[in-house]
């Protein structure tokens, strides 16, 4: 059985920084996909990254307007990926969740939360003065 768990949520200030964790258990990462969502108008889970092995090395993808803020990254030995958060923003506040597809997603089916297998409970993140 899969488990993903996240962690490092938290209540900070605007312009502070964080590093989310997602951790599983019952399987590797090497073989899928994993993203990270977050509540968007319209949508229950909206994109913010992903990342995934492609030909020797791992590819990432972002939203857009999260560019050049948030980074995804994994640590193969602790089977763990990382959302490094930087600048946060009042807006960033959500519950941030991390899930995993057991296939190698395309570009184009990374941001759809309905292709992703296995769910964690969720992490929160407040930003606020």
């Amino acid at each position: 059985q899969v488990h993903l768990v996240e962690s490092g949520g938290g209540l900070v200030q605007p312009g502070a920084s964080l590093r989310l964790s997602c951790t599983a258990s019952g399987r590797t990462f090497d073989a899928g996909t994993v993203g990270w969502f977050r509540p968007a108008p319209g949508m229950e889970r909206g994109f913010v990254a992903a990342i995934r092995w492609s030909g020797g090395g791992y590819a990432t993808h972002y939203t857009d307007s999260l560019k050049g803020r948030f980074t995804i990254s994994r640590e193969r030995d602790k089977n763990t990926v990382y959302l490094q958060m930087n600048n946060l923003k009042p807006e960033d506040t959500a519950v941030y969740y991390c899930a995993l597809a057991n296939t190698r997603l395309e570009l184009s089916r990374q941001w759809l939360g309905e292709n992703y297998d296995y769910w964690g409970q969720g992490t929160q993140v407040t930003v606020s003065s």
